[in-house]
């Protein structure tokens, strides 16, 4: 697949505010600074279409944008942002939580996670919280040009590993790196594949 087109549509406070769900949707979520921003520019070939910001924490509304136009990419508010206060915290884990639960064209998930890091319990966590309610994912490791290509197999290896306690069958996984473009051709086909797949 080759992105030809991308705009920005519209924010969103609430899943029930978000476009009309009548094409198929793929959404991008991580911890804060996972760098999905520049993931998602990465993709879609522009460097600004999703706002990058030194400050973690900047994305705070579901921002969807129009692709190809045919289909939907979105873009979720962080997780794990420990300088956000309690309140906003739990506004945006009921926001992320209703969008999940309840868009109904959401076809799939993209979760990042840093390579970088061994098994982090809020990744671990919300990726269980997937599986048990059924949603499909891919797990998107993220910044693989930070580190040598033996160090993300032990990092991936790590998450097997942890994932195994819980899961029978283990989620697919991507490595990624926005810098080098690795894993951008391996996540488009994996977006064209479920396309084929989809009544939208």
């Amino acid at each position: 697949m080759q992105i030809k087109s991308s705009e920005f549509l519209i924010s969103s406070s609430s899943y029930k505010k978000c476009p009309k769900p009548d094409k198929a949707e793929f959404a991008f979520i991580g911890r804060s600074n996972v760098g999905k921003s520049s993931l998602i520019n990465m993709l879609t070939n522009r460097k600004k279409l999703a706002k990058i910001s030194s400050t973690p924490g900047k994305t705070q509304l579901i921002n969807h944008f129009l692709i190809n136009t045919k289909w939907y990419l979105v873009d979720l508010p962080g997780y794990g942002w420990a300088k956000a206060s309690k309140t906003e915290k739990l506004k945006w884990e009921n926001m992320i939580r209703g969008y999940i639960l309840g868009r109904e064209n959401l076809v799939s998930m993209f979760v990042l996670v840093d390579s970088r890091h061994e098994p982090q319990k809020i990744d671990t966590e919300f990726i269980d919280f997937l599986g048990e309610k059924g949603i499909p994912f891919v797990i998107v490791f993220t910044k693989a040009d930070k580190l040598s290509k033996n160090k993300v197999s032990a990092s991936i290896a790590a998450y097997k590993k942890k994932l195994k306690s819980t899961w029978e069958d283990l989620p697919q996984m991507i490595t990624t790196s926005s810098s080098t473009r690795l894993g951008k051709e391996d996540v488009l086909n994996f977006i064209d594949q479920t396309l084929r797949e989809v009544p939208f």
